[in-house]
């Protein structure tokens, strides 16, 4: 056991445990802290009581002072002069109402009436002709007195704000005080007012005016609070959308207090003399800027005015001051409308920021009736017009770039939950919602005036005015100067603003309202692309004319001269798509092909550099902001009028721009786009993008039905910066697949170009793409185990060739998806016996070709041909009444999806407008000529009749006929009733095209759609416009290229390439017609025309199979020849062929053979 230690002692004479030196000085430090709180405490406690003894004394005095006041008046009835009204009435009235109801923001009984009785021996003072009884002689006193009256002046002006901004029309229980704020508001305009004061005489006009503008000054300056007070008071007025009820002239004292305070307001700007420097001789600088702070900030501030009162607000020397104040503090004023009313803020502030309104109001401010706006003089009267576009483009961007930080897009969508105008009190999401767009609905309605033709009219009379006068003088940009100045570049800002204001408070309707007006207000669509065409082209244009005729040029030329190819990917743009796809699929670049495919895609390089437009290389980055803006506004516009644009405009008259002028539109669109694309532009160009990718498609698909753009002009931009077609394609898929999962907004990135423009890369590729998705979606099913071997999960089924649709119908239809997998058919004779054979895949390749052959036939109802020339495949109006109808049609479009697929060829073709639906797309009314010429040619008869239309007595229906019955559909509600007139023959033409284009056909569209997608995703559809997916559908061109397809044919049962019938064979090919090798190529394959990508992708190959026939040796010098006609199994492509011994006997068998339909069996 270990002995107890010993007490241990310091040698320093201190004990072991003393404190260390960072703990004493942390000691003495939170000591000291403790004594200096202590004393903070102290004072604190010291002021605290100081303050409150010194509010219980100035309360005792004000009181005591309120009672030999009350009684000093009610003794004091008559012999008042001004003298004893100042010193004896007015001085210990100003101190205990200020006591005891301004600065407890609280108005009792008792000191409303001691106001009122003040105010009314005031005012009779006021009125009083008697120098010594009128209080205003002070203002023309002695030195001292005019500053006891200028004090006391002021003072009362402050009063009378403070009751202004407490008085409530709405309260029933305020009577009294809206009674006393009328009477006070009476007092200031008196006081104010030079022509009411009665003591005015010659000798003292200039120190009684003096006097009254210093008093006009201060209650213009934040000192008065009027303005602020004014604000409270307006908003607690009722809203009114009424015209009628607006009209309605008021005499009450409710009106009265609003008639007053709206002259109080503007009575500042009388002494209004603001230029580029600043403020004029008097303050009046700080009065305009409280009355755009204050009163052009109040939600709906037009609608809660009486209509009488509004002139004076509209008038040039009110609006003129504020937006000279805008422009020249624009920065610093639009702050301070954001910081406004931050406490006590509504729900419509809220949703809408003050400078929102600001410039709502000031469009309604600026804007007149219709007739005010027809008058050749101004808007509103003087109203200076460059000065109200430049305010109004200014309050808009700052509107938007509000609500792109608080995360409001430009669809209309906000992020409720965020932390901006969140709500104090728990509401519900869907409360919320509802709360915010009726807000929304009703804030978009005050900018009526800009979606008004007359109002963009009369900007381009005034526009026309500055071009052909000295006004249009250039001046430095940001200059303040310059905003007296009126350019197109200004108008277009202006509604590039609104449209983006629209689409974003308007998300129902969008900007519809403002692309109506801009897209039929004639010659402005020309005017702003000659702007856009002189920025961007400069005087190059007639190199853009000479283009198309590219191709002639070198036509003569060697195929070696002729310029490189295409699709010649240059290092950056390759390296650019290939990192995309190593983020995706961590694959290192040595894994990625590179494989050469645009092996016939040659163009001239020097036609195709005319089409890539230099200027926009770069994207919407590389060009400035003012070009950005009329590019957004001229392609919103224009693409909003090509859907109502028809073909005989387009086309024939070549309205609004002829066809030279639409191939350069399409080539700085299309350079535009694919530039931006590849650049991933920001957010903020989005609203460009969006507008010119729209556009881009209009033309694109107007080019594709009706070609007036040479082919090169869409492959340009892309023609050496395009990636391969194994890199486009994996990166397209990673790119949709995550949006499919994930649901992701689409951004404008380089993997968004295949989708958004596909034409850039050549048909041939795109189709390569389409089966490249085809291979790695089996590789993927390969991968989950949908297929791991030869045989697995085949779907088996029994077909009698005579039900061949209700078989495959009943077996087939429910699997979707599953399709995907092989199909093993056993088909049964029309004698009931099953037939021989193995299917090895031609079977099934012979199935898809007979069930679609039988069931696109229109003798089998569920699809007709158009009335064109073409006679394509439609959907039967009457295949709805069939039993089963439009599953039916869902069943065809897994059929087609299986074709598509397994890459098998049906010799069909689908309606222009039928396949447009499948692709995502409107029809629109220049389509219907694909679908019905003749109800086409009647439409335009009606569109373009100049008579009176209601000679052609026609209304809102159409009629149907169905099994012999006749149905009358109606156009819209009530269309029967409705008669067609001059004035909606418009509506009528649209109405028609639309039901027969979208309307009609859409429940069978998207009973196809949905088979169809079940097993080809829409992603990869929309590789292909209209004319291009029929092609992917049913082959290429109406010729063979025989040495393809000899250099892709197999040889059996003893045939061979140097066999001496296969040459001739070979040699007839050569010889038949273009028109009797499709027939032939029909004849063996069941398609009359050639695989896309040439034959070596046809499925089986071609095949030519040996028949042994008995024929004499001398046969060949002239005897008799093979007697037996050529055989084919369509389903395994193969052509039985004879031993023929000369070319004349192969040539007329093949003829009758492939004439008479002979041959068409199974092996």
């Amino acid at each position: 056991m270990e002995e107890p230690r010993k007490h241990q002692v310091s040698l320093r004479g201190a004990s072991a445990k003393e404190i260390s030196r960072d703990a004493l000085l942390e000691k003495v430090s939170q000591e000291r802290e403790h004594r200096h709180y202590a004393r903070r405490a102290a004072s604190a406690a010291i002021f605290m009581q100081r303050v409150w003894r010194s509010y219980n004394v100035r309360r005792k005095v004000a009181l005591e002072l309120q009672e030999e006041w009350e009684s000093l008046v009610k003794n004091q009835a008559e012999l008042i002069t001004g003298d004893f009204v100042s010193s004896s009435i007015l001085r210990p009235f100003i101190f205990y109402i200020t006591c005891l109801s301004i600065r407890r923001r609280k108005i009792l009984s008792r000191e409303i009436n001691c106001m009122h009785t003040a105010f009314k021996i005031l005012l009779d003072s006021i009125n009083s002709t008697d120098s010594r009884k009128n209080i205003c002689s002070l203002a023309v006193g002695t030195i001292e007195e005019r500053r006891t009256w200028a004090y006391q002046a002021q003072k009362l002006i402050s009063i009378c704000s403070f009751l202004l901004g407490e008085c409530d029309t709405s309260c029933a229980g305020s009577t009294d005080v809206v009674v006393l704020t009328s009477l006070a508001l009476r007092l200031v305009v008196a006081l104010t007012d030079l022509k009411s004061w009665k003591i005015v005489s010659d000798d003292n006009i200039g120190e009684a005016d003096a006097a009254v503008k210093n008093l006009v000054c201060f209650m213009g300056s934040c000192k008065s609070g009027l303005y602020v007070s004014m604000r409270r008071y307006i908003t607690k007025l009722d809203v009114c959308f009424s015209p009628k009820v607006k009209n309605i002239v008021q005499t009450d004292d409710k009106f009265l207090i609003t008639a007053s305070a709206i002259t109080l307001a503007i009575r500042p700007f009388s002494l209004t003399t603001i230029d580029a420097t600043g403020p004029g001789q008097f303050d009046s600088y700080s009065a305009v800027e409280q009355y755009c702070l204050y009163l052009l900030t109040i939600p709906w501030l037009t609608q809660r005015l009486p209509a009488v009162l509004l002139p004076a607000l509209k008038h040039k020397s009110t609006l003129s001051p504020c937006m000279k104040i805008l422009l020249i503090s624009r920065d610093k004023i639009v702050k301070k409308m954001s910081d406004i009313d931050l406490s006590s803020m509504d729900c419509s502030l809220k949703v809408i920021p003050p400078f929102g309104w600001a410039l709502a109001n000031i469009i309604g401010l600026a804007s007149g009736n219709e007739k005010d706006f027809l008058d050749s003089k101004s808007l509103n009267e003087g109203l200076e017009y460059a000065s109200y576009v430049h305010v109004v483009t200014i309050l808009a961007d700052n509107l938007l770039a509000w609500l792109h930080n608080v995360g409001w897009n430009e669809k209309g969508n906000q992020n409720l939950d965020g932390k901006e105008g969140a709500s104090e009190e728990p509401v519900s999401m869907q409360e919320a919602e509802t709360v915010y767009g009726s807000l929304k609905t009703s804030f978009i309605d005050l900018f009526r005036p800009v979606c008004q033709q007359w109002h963009l009219k009369k900007l381009l009379e005034i526009l026309k005015r500055y071009t052909h006068t000295d006004e249009a003088k250039i001046l430095p940009p940001k200059n303040v100067e310059s905003f007296g100045n009126l350019e197109l570049l200004d108008i277009a800002y202006f509604y590039s603003y609104m449209l983006r204001i629209f689409a974003a408070f308007n998300p129902m309707v969008g900007p519809l309202p403002v692309l109506n007006m801009l897209s039929f207000t004639p010659g402005f669509l020309g005017n702003l692309w000659g702007v856009l065409e002189s920025s961007i082209f400069g005087g190059n244009t007639h190199a853009i004319g000479d283009a198309s005729q590219g191709k002639s040029k070198v036509s003569g030329r060697k195929k070696e001269e002729i310029d490189k190819k295409l699709k010649q990917p240059n290092k950056d743009g390759v390296n650019k798509w290939v990192n995309v796809l190593q983020k995706f699929t961590g694959k290192s670049q040595a894994e990625v092909d590179y494989a050469d495919s645009a092996d016939d895609h040659q163009v001239d390089e020097d036609s195709s550099d005319v089409w890539d437009i230099e200027p926009l290389r770069h994207g919407p980055q590389g060009i400035s902001k003012d070009v950005s803006c009329l590019l957004h506004l001229f392609c919103a516009t224009y693409s909003h009028l090509l859907l109502v644009l028809d073909d005989i405009e387009f086309y024939e008259k070549q309205v609004p721009f002829t066809l030279e002028q639409q191939r350069r539109i399409a080539s700085v669109l299309n350079t535009l786009v694919y530039n931006g694309l590849s650049s991933s532009v920001g957010q903020q160009n989005g609203s460009l993008m969006d507008s010119a990718i729209r556009c881009l498609h209009l033309i694109y698909e107007r080019d594709c039905r009706h070609q007036f753009c040479p082919p090169v002009l869409w492959l340009s931009p892309a023609r050496k910066s395009r990636p391969t077609i194994a890199v486009a394609a994996r990166t397209h898929e990673v790119l949709s697949a995550n949006i499919r999962s994930e649901d992701a907004k689409v951004v404008h990135s380089a993997g968004s170009i295949i989708t958004s423009m596909p034409h850039v890369f050549p048909f041939d590729e795109r189709v390569q793409m389409f089966r490249e998705f085809i291979n790695m979606d089996k590789v993927s099913r390969k991968m989950a185990g949908e297929v791991s071997g030869p045989g697995s999960r085949a779907v088996e089924i029994v077909v009698r060739r005579d039900h061949i649709v209700e078989d495959g119908f009943r077996q087939l239809n429910s699997l979707g998806s599953r399709l995907k997998s092989s199909i093993h058919v056993s088909f049964v004779s029309e004698s009931g016996l099953p037939e021989a054979g193995l299917d090895y895949g031609g079977l099934s390749k012979e199935f898809l070709t007979d069930i679609s052959k039988a069931a696109f036939s229109p003798e089998y109802g569920l699809f007709s041909q158009t009335s064109t020339s073409d006679r394509l495949l439609i959907p039967n109006a009457a295949a709805r009444h069939l039993e089963n109808g439009i599953q039916m049609i869902e069943f065809l479009g897994r059929v087609v999806g299986k074709a598509l697929y397994e890459g098998i060829l049906l010799d069909y073709s689908f309606s222009h407008v039928f396949v447009q639906k499948l692709l995502g797309r409107y029809s629109f009314l220049d389509e219907l000529s694909t679908l019905d010429p003749e109800l086409y040619r009647n439409l335009m008869y009606v569109k373009h009749y100049d008579g009176d239309i209601k000679e052609l007595c026609l209304d809102f229906t159409i009629t149907e006929e169905s099994f012999g019955k006749r149905h009358i559909i109606e156009l819209k509600p009530g269309g029967k009733d409705v008669c067609v007139t001059n004035e909606n023959k418009m509506q009528y033409v649209h109405a028609m095209a639309d039901y027969k284009l979208n309307r009609q056909i859409l429940p069978f569209s998207n009973a196809f759609y949905r088979g169809l997608t079940d097993l080809i995703f829409p992603s990869w559809l929309k590789l292909f416009n209209a004319s291009e997916f029929n092609q992917l559908l049913s082959g290429g061109d109406h010729d063979i290229d025989v040495d393809d397809l000899r250099n892709n044919t197999r040889y059996t049962g003893g045939y061979s390439e140097g066999s001496r019938t296969v040459k001739l064979f070979w040699e007839v090919m050569k010889d038949f017609e273009p028109k009797e090798r499709c027939m032939l190529l029909k004849f063996v394959t069941s398609c009359s025309r050639a695989p896309l990508l040439g034959f070596k992708y046809l499925q089986p190959a071609f095949t030519i199979h040996k028949v042994a026939s008995d024929a004499p040796i001398w046969a060949t010098f002239g005897g008799p020849d093979v007697e037996r006609l050529p055989s084919a199994s369509t389903c395994y492509n193969t052509l039985k062929l004879p031993t023929y011994k000369r070319s004349s006997t192969l040539k007329a068998k093949l003829r009758y053979a492939i004439n008479s339909n002979a041959g068409f069996e199974l092996s």
